[in-house]
């Protein structure tokens, strides 16, 4: 805040002098240098492209055990600092802390490519996925403090529950693994979600409260792009075919456990907040388990995803998330238009078609502003 916006302030009988001074002391006091930040970052980006460069200049010369060597050095050697210092540096800056844990899960990712590369060895991309996520998720869940390392958690097993699950039935080829597999393929590609659970649990008793809601709210979202992904397969006609969706074996399976996440999170995390998040995960759950009798229907599909994302909004509501109820709005606006030109793809071909796009394009997007200008919460609820 500048002092100049403070002085007008007070010169418009917003605030008093006594707020005016307090206001300068305390802007005065927690100043941050930003010139003088963007300096040394500027400087330090210089120094280590400098070092990126000489390595990558010399990447051949240096023998594959000593760079997997130096590799594995640098992961111990933040590893150590996290665990004898981690209550230190968390005193100083928790997103010290944070950004190691980060570095250090990212290096270990990247080990896996390093390591693959010195001994030209070839595997599924699902396994260094699997035993990156295995080794290296215990640390972010023991020292995680904000969004990145849920990020990572959550991300990283999603990543990894895809992978195996498209390797499984040969990334689309027309390959059955059978029905056992598909159901458990379909459970595997719910897990995700299922980190909720923890999440709306560890929240309200661990002293790192924002890691546990964000790693909730991460596996409220994930639900909720799998249950759209499952319509948009839907409309498409893309839940019918060979591999993972044949006969719907997997969708069922990742509906139901997606379902009975929901429901268990009603008990994890009583209050407003945390029954509409279970009803969000619910819904989910089960628009992914119709999703089965909408595929190939346009309509049925695009109907579905409407029921998924107005569920969402009347839970947002409910809670008072302010930007969620707005996400909600815009997404269902975004999916009308779409439908639009899905069922009379023939506006595209002609002048006055487009004419009749465009003003349908703004129409849609006018009542959508007016509908969350006037129907979204005041205050912004913490989901």
């Amino acid at each position: 805040m500048s002092a100049r916006k403070i002085a007008q302030w007070h010169e418009a009988g917003l605030i008093d002098a006594g707020t005016r001074d307090r206001l300068l002391a305390h802007e005065a006091a927690h100043a941050r240098p930003l010139l003088l930040w963007a300096v040394w970052g500027i400087g330090a980006l210089a120094i280590g492209l400098g070092f990126v460069s000489v390595v990558a200049a010399n990447w051949e010369d240096i023998p594959g055990l000593v760079r997997l060597g130096v590799h594995l050095i640098l992961i111990a050697a933040l590893l150590g600092l996290l665990f004898w210092r981690e209550e230190q540096l968390a005193a100083k800056s928790p997103w010290a802390v944070e950004a190691l844990a980060f570095i250090t899960a990212a290096l270990g990712l990247t080990f896996f490519g390093h390591l693959g590369q010195v001994y030209q060895t070839a595997s599924p991309l699902w396994q260094p996925l699997g035993l990156w996520f295995v080794l290296f998720a215990p640390l972010l869940l023991l020292t995680g403090r904000s969004w990145p390392s849920a990020l990572a958690v959550v991300g990283g097993a999603g990543w990894t529950a895809w992978e195996y699950a498209t390797y499984m039935t040969g990334y689309g080829a027309a390959r059955d693994p059978g029905t056992a597999w598909l159901i458990w393929l379909g459970t595997v590609i719910a897990l995700p979600a299922v980190f909720a659970l923890p999440g709306g649990w560890m929240r309200a008793r661990s002293q790192r409260p924002d890691f546990w809601r964000r790693m909730e709210q991460l596996a409220l979202a994930y639900a909720a792009a799998v249950a759209s992904l499952a319509c948009a397969f839907a409309s498409a006609d893309g839940l019918g075919g060979s591999g993972l969706f044949e006969g719907g074996t997997a969708v069922l399976a990742c509906g139901m456990v997606v379902a009975l996440t929901g429901i268990a999170h009603f008990a994890v995390r009583p209050g407003t907040s945390g029954r509409m998040a279970a009803a969000i995960i619910t819904g989910s759950g089960i628009v992914i388990a119709m999703a089965l009798g909408a595929n190939d229907w346009t309509v049925p599909a695009a109907l579905l995803f409407f029921f998924l994302w107005a569920n969402i909004a009347a839970a947002a509501l409910n809670a008072h998330w302010r930007g969620v109820f707005q996400l909600a709005v815009a997404v269902i606006a975004l999916r009308l238009i779409i439908l639009s030109f899905e069922l009379a793809a023939d506006l595209l071909t002609s002048g006055f078609g487009l004419i009749l796009a465009g003003v349908m394009i703004l129409g849609v997007a006018w009542v959508a502003v007016r509908v969350s200008k006037r129907f979204a919460p005041l205050a912004e609820g913490e989901a």
